[in-house]
């Protein structure tokens, strides 16, 4: 689907066209909530971002003149709490897909808060924008010779309990190691013995 186009005046003056996403998905390349929360809302109330397209260069400009949803993506959504009443102001709604994993003890997001702190929030999230509208996903599902099928449904199992009258969904991806180059290579640099997954494995964990 192609956004309507409109024209735009940068800080600077300069008029440029920007596109008007109704939209908006921030965002699944970068961490966004986690990382750049204050700078997003920032770019909300000036009313447009520019965006460099990182394979060829080319700057664009997206306008939020339209925008009237927004889908974050984050492993760490806490930073987005305290600019969730601006979101009311201004009638825009907002759902969070929320990676919460639970790969503590393997030491594999070495990056984020807590797992009890990631939960809290996660209820803290639904206390503010309903149920609903934080979506609980453990994405991606890694196997190692230190994580087997059944440690995993433990996590899960351990992560819903804690989250029961949270949510009612869990989204959840297999992790598809042969696909992704950079994520092979980062695992065998970090002496990580993971394992393919198969169809039959697929199939028993969805079961399961």
């Amino acid at each position: 689907m192609a956004w309507e186009k409109v024209k735009i005046q940068r800080e600077n003056g300069e008029w440029v066209e920007a596109q008007a996403p109704i939209i908006v998905s921030a965002s699944r390349s970068t961490d966004i909530p986690a990382f750049y929360s204050d700078w997003f809302f920032h770019r909300l109330q000036v009313g447009y971002s520019a965006w460099t397209n990182p394979f060829n260069g080319v700057k664009s400009y997206v306008s939020y003149q339209n925008t009237r949803f927004i889908v974050f993506w984050s492993k760490n959504p806490y930073p987005l709490i305290s600019h969730l009443d601006y979101l009311k102001e201004r009638n825009t709604g907002c759902y969070v897909q929320y990676s919460l994993n639970d790969y503590v003890q393997e030491h594999l997001e070495k990056g984020v808060p807590p797992l009890d702190f990631r939960i809290k929030t996660f209820k803290q999230l639904v206390d503010k924008l309903g149920k609903g509208h934080v979506i609980w996903r453990f994405d991606p599902l890694l196997l190692t010779t230190d994580i087997s099928i059944e440690s995993l449904l433990q996590k899960i199992e351990n992560i819903g309990d804690q989250l029961q009258g949270y949510t009612e969904k869990l989204v959840f991806s297999f992790a598809d190691i042969l696909l992704y180059r950079k994520v092979k290579s980062n695992l065998e640099k970090n002496n990580i013995p993971y394992i393919d997954w198969t169809h039959d494995m697929m199939c028993d964990f969805a079961q399961r």
